[in-house]
């Protein structure tokens, strides 16, 4: 639970500062519901609007300070209206369209920083909601159990947080002076500890990127335009594929996307076979069920894609070793790691270094591809279904394409959001996704 100022934690507040119009830092998630009734999409904006001040993180908002030497505080909206942050969009017949030309748009920093769209189906069967939340605000798992704050009673009831230890009693401004004198030493010893882990982890982020080739097609200059598209694919596939080839589901899904790319260079016309693009795959540092502050809490691996290999078992073999790899090294060392660094750099620093920082994530990686966890219990609005969703993740300045991927009662969904200009056949990309699996399993005799 949010005290009545929590200061950003490090990842918190350089996902603030590097934010930028042509690249807003917002994760999304693109709800589908099926429903009976042409009225639901405007019951469900009622029911988010009226639901939405009952969630203590909906109403959080982010201002920054000067007082701590540059940093951010998340402090409680005292002026919070849901009807800015709940919209009901016009009826459309493609919900990913209406999604992408939302997801460009940036989040007002002045108010709590997310926004949910709700998308009445042109077919009068189904709507969508694009729940929108900026990084500094949450993180996958955060912003799941903030969307499920909404969701109909009987859907998620999400872990309650501990409380927050109260200070002790007594202390103050006198105490802290009084404390003072030992405080010195320690947080100098403290900060000769923090610069070192940060020197070793930059020296392993040096180590790992020096000779990894990077990939054009995945490039592009930022235009502030976004695509987004999704594939659904049966999760008995990828546990059946595993089963015969080896290795994890996520290894699984994973060579599916290098796999993709490799049809999807070749359907563009451009050449595969030396293509091995650089992918960042976020690594939540959370320890499972047990109480931590607020906050991104990752770290990361980055893997060579085997896009230049033919064949989609050696795809697989290659993704599953790699990732043995990082597993064996660990979610602190490597390129992957980069993310840490934001906890040895001072509030000032993330807020001027933060354009820079933006720049070099092209440097590091060409792709970002990351898992979203969702319950399995079934989620339901206005007391429709919810049948499909997508994640969407913020996409690198430089970069033209992430993918994020969750699985949903017995069902893989990938959510693909591009550059619009660089990457105007999304769509295409979307069904390599389908062939990938389906020769990936013919392959492997499932």
């Amino acid at each position: 639970m949010a005290t009545l100022t929590d200061p950003l934690a490090p990842l918190d507040l350089a996902f603030w500062n590097i934010e930028s119009p042509e690249h807003p830092m917002h994760l999304g998630a693109l709800g589908v519901f099926t429903c009976d009734s042409a009225s639901a999409a405007q019951h469900a904006a009622e029911l988010l609007t009226a639901r939405a001040p009952q969630v203590p993180g909906l109403r959080m908002r982010i201002r920054d300070v000067w007082f701590g030497a540059g940093g951010a505080v998340r402090e409680p909206a005292t002026d919070f209206d849901p009807a800015h942050h709940v919209q009901l969009a016009p009826r459309t017949g493609d919900f990913h369209a209406a999604a992408g030309a939302l997801m460009e748009r940036p989040l007002d920093r002045s108010r709590p920083p997310w926004e949910a769209h709700v998308l009445p189906g042109a077919d009068g069967r189904s709507f969508a909601v694009l729940f929108k939340f900026h990084h500094a605000l949450a993180d996958g798992l955060r912003a799941l159990t903030l969307a499920a704050g909404v969701m109909d009673p009987q859907s998620v009831v999400p872990r309650p947080a501990r409380p927050e230890p109260a200070e002790e009693p007594g202390r103050g401004l006198l105490g802290a002076l009084a404390d003072l004198p030992g405080a010195l030493p320690r947080t100098l010893r403290r900060q000769a500890g923090a610069l070192g882990q940060a020197l070793d982890i930059g020296a392993s982020v040096a180590r790992a990127t020096w000779d990894v080739r990077s990939c054009g097609a995945l490039a592009s200059e930022a235009t502030g335009t976004r695509r987004t598209a999704g594939a659904v694919l049966d999760l008995d596939d990828i546990h059946r594929i595993r089963k015969k080839a080896g290795g994890t589901v996520n290894d699984v899904l994973i060579a599916v996307v290098a796999g993709a790319l490799r049809r999807w260079l070749s359907g563009r016309g451009e050449p595969a076979d030396e293509v091995r693009p650089r992918a960042l795959i976020p690594v939540s540092r959370r320890r499972p069920r047990a109480h931590q502050p607020q906050g991104n809490r990752l770290s990361g691996f980055l893997i060579r894609l085997p896009v230049d290999q033919a064949d989609p078992l050696s795809r697989l073999d290659t993704v599953r070793a790699a990732m043995n790899r990082s597993k064996d090294d660990g979610a602190h060392r490597g390129a992957g790691a980069v993310a840490l660094l934001a906890d040895h750099v001072p509030p000032l620093g993330h807020r001027l270094g933060g354009p820079l920082v933006a720049q070099s994530a092209r440097l590091l990686f060409d792709i970002l591809v990351t898992s979203v966890p969702l319950p399995s219990l079934g989620l339901r609005l206005a007391g429709c279904p919810l049948a499909e969703v997508y994640p969407f993740a913020p996409l690198a300045q430089g970069q033209s394409l992430a993918v994020a991927v969750s699985t949903y009662r017995g069902r893989v969904h990938y959510g693909l959001v591009a550059d619009g200009r660089a990457v105007p056949d999304l769509e295409l990309f979307a069904q390599a996704l389908h062939d990938e699996v389906r020769g990936l399993g013919e392959v492997a005799g499932v």
